[in-house]
């Protein structure tokens, strides 16, 4: 067992507060449910609602990996080294799932090698399952290069399982994370990909005692580590979502400050956060609204926007499309005017089988007309403003964001 640095006088909640803020580096977790709507139709069309963020409990943050960006590198002086016992960190997890009711996220720094971390790990969650009961939500992270039989038989017990890409470009990893390579990362990406397959054919085969917990895979990106630009992050996830079958590609802002051992010629970087905010509205038009990499950030305009949102920003590159009449055009097109989604798209797709929408009957369905009627006639009725000049248009959909 590595260096237990955590003092044994320490109480439970310090030692949680210590692991929560060793685990701010790693965003990969959260759940999406489906809640109910209010009136007739909107108790049919459901919408989606963010759960809270999983507790992040951190197994060990004796790192031997010595990446710039990351507070528990190797090179990084830090008298607050510890590594759990198993037995500690699962009875932790378990008060702390129980405490959220949404489950539990353990992840770890890589000591000593991945494959001993990944011991540590695959026991911690064995007494999780089979001495605390508990059955609830696990989310349990791979390291880069572990042997993919501990990966498989971590899949009998996690319910979520990711290995972080980190980097949009692979010569990143020379760059900010030299102990980290694609070769080391895409193969566990691959494994959990068809372990995920395979827990999913045991169910739809109705097994009644499926070995597999596994259900979904993660995986992270970290934004202007490379100088790349928004459009390879998104064409590279993109390819996640469908080549790895991933339930979520999260981001996360790239800050160096100049101070990692190794790493001298690396520039100070401070990513803006507000860049995040912009690159999970891409993602989520891409996974649920159908856009495309290049439509969303074409070769005219590779980044995402500080002003739009990327949805409004494809309407003002592609204004010649509007205005749109709401009685017929397919739900495709629907979803792709400012201001309606895909909850009030199929709202008014189900409405208008009955009645001719107008735009009152948009007000009742929930829709606000603030920024959609510009861009939609109903009946042929336009109420927006329509004009040639673009700016009129940058004007009614700019929507900056607060945080830089």
């Amino acid at each position: 067992m590595a260096n237990l640095i955590i003092k044994q006088s320490m109480d439970l909640t310090e030692k949680i507060n210590l692991m929560q803020q060793d685990a701010l580096f790693d965003v990969s977790d959260g759940n999406a449910i489906y809640v109910p709507d209010l009136t007739s139709i909107k108790n049919e069309i459901k919408s989606k609602s963010t759960l809270p963020p999983l507790p992040k409990m951190m197994l060990s943050n004796d790192c031997i990996f010595n990446c710039a960006y990351c507070r528990l590198r190797a090179g990084r002086d830090n008298n607050d080294r510890y590594t759990n016992s198993p037995k500690e960190t699962a009875e932790i997890s378990v008060k702390m799932a129980k405490a959220s009711r949404q489950g539990v996220f353990i992840s770890s720094a890589i000591c000593k090698n991945a494959n001993h971390t990944g011991e540590l790990i695959l026991e911690t969650l064995r007494i999780i399952r089979h001495e605390h009961r508990y059955t609830g939500f696990i989310h349990a992270k791979v390291m880069p290069g572990t042997d993919p039989e501990l990966i498989r038989q971590t899949s009998f017990y996690a319910n979520r399982m990711s290995v972080n890409i980190e980097v949009a470009k692979s010569e990143g990893y020379a760059q900010i994370a030299r102990n980290k390579s694609k070769e080391k990362i895409i193969p566990p990406m691959r494994q959990i990909c068809d372990l995920v397959k395979t827990a999913q054919d045991y169910r739809s085969a109705n097994y009644r005692h499926s070995p597999f917990a596994a259900s979904s895979q993660a995986t992270q990106i970290m934004a202007g580590s490379t100088n790349e630009m928004d459009y390879e992050i998104l064409r590279l996830s993109k390819a996640l979502y469908q080549k790895y079958k991933m339930k979520r590609v999260y981001y996360t802002p790239f800050h160096y400050s100049g101070n990692a051992k190794g790493y001298n010629d690396l520039p100070e970087t401070a990513t803006p956060v507000w860049r995040m905010k912009r690159l999970y509205q891409a993602d989520r038009l891409m996974e649920i609204y159908g856009f495309t990499p290049e439509e969303i950030a074409p070769e005219s305009a590779p980044n995402l926007m500080y002003e739009f949102d990327p949805k409004a920003a494809w309407a003002i590159r592609n204004i010649h499309l509007y205005p749109v009449e709401v009685n017929k055009a397919d739900y495709e097109m629907l979803i792709r005017i400012p201001g309606i989604g895909t909850t009030f798209a199929k709202r008014i797709v189900k409405a208008r089988r009955s009645i001719n929408i107008t735009h009152d009957a948009l007000k009742k369905l929930g829709v606000s007309l603030k920024r959609c009627q510009h861009f939609i006639t109903c009946n042929g009725v336009f109420i927006g403003e329509k004009s040639e000049n673009i700016d009129i248009y940058k004007r009614l959909l700019a929507n900056p964001l607060t945080d830089k």
